[in-house]
């Protein structure tokens, strides 16, 4: 048996006020991934994504987290948790004015197939990987033609881009982090 506190584990910044507890390492965890994410205010952890070989469960721990999903948004408040099947597309934001505590536990621990629901330019298919190539540049793979597209942005030529849903929760944005570039990509 392990035990630890929570606040032992050194948070990993992820900008905009959020952070990241990795637990899994520090509990000895095989079969099950841990992590206590610190959401802030209009931030968002990730945009839509979802993992084609592991299941996760939200259980959001204090304030109020907005699940993007493809019927549209939900929204959690403290004590509720929300799961996930493996294929199912989600992602997280805090639409609110505190941050937002929740604790995200995935099985398997490893995933090794992650897709975002940015279709293939060359052949079309519903969603691509999102993966680095061997000289370091990020790309996006597609699962069954092997062609790879271009992340950075057009406008501005950053990396940090996410697949988010629009206001109307159905069309699916390509939207550039750094810019705020949108480009529709997709419908659910």
């Amino acid at each position: 048996m392990r035990t630890l506190t929570v606040e032992e584990v050194e948070p990993r910044e992820l900008g905009g006020g959020s952070s990241c507890r990795r637990l899994s390492d520090p509990l000895g965890t095989t079969d099950l991934a841990i992590n206590q994410y610190r959401v802030g205010p209009g931030d968002r952890l990730w945009g839509l994504h979802t993992h084609v070989d592991q299941e996760e469960l939200y259980l959001v721990l204090e304030g109020g987290a907005t699940l993007e999903t493809e019927g549209g948004t939900i929204d959690l408040e403290a004590g509720e948790v929300a799961r996930f099947a493996p294929g199912e597309f989600h992602g997280v934001r805090n639409d609110g004015e505190s941050a937002v505590t929740l604790l995200a536990l995935g099985a398997p621990l490893d995933t090794t197939d992650l897709r975002v629901p940015i279709p293939c330019r060359e052949c079309g298919h519903r969603c691509t990987r999102p993966t680095v190539t061997e000289d370091g540049i990020a790309v996006l793979r597609c699962p069954d033609c092997e062609a790879t597209s271009a992340v950075e942005c057009p406008e501005c030529g950053s990396e940090e881009k996410r697949a988010v849903l629009a206001e109307d929760g159905e069309t699916v944005l390509d939207t550039c982090l750094d810019c705020g570039h949108d480009a529709v990509v997709s419908r659910f």
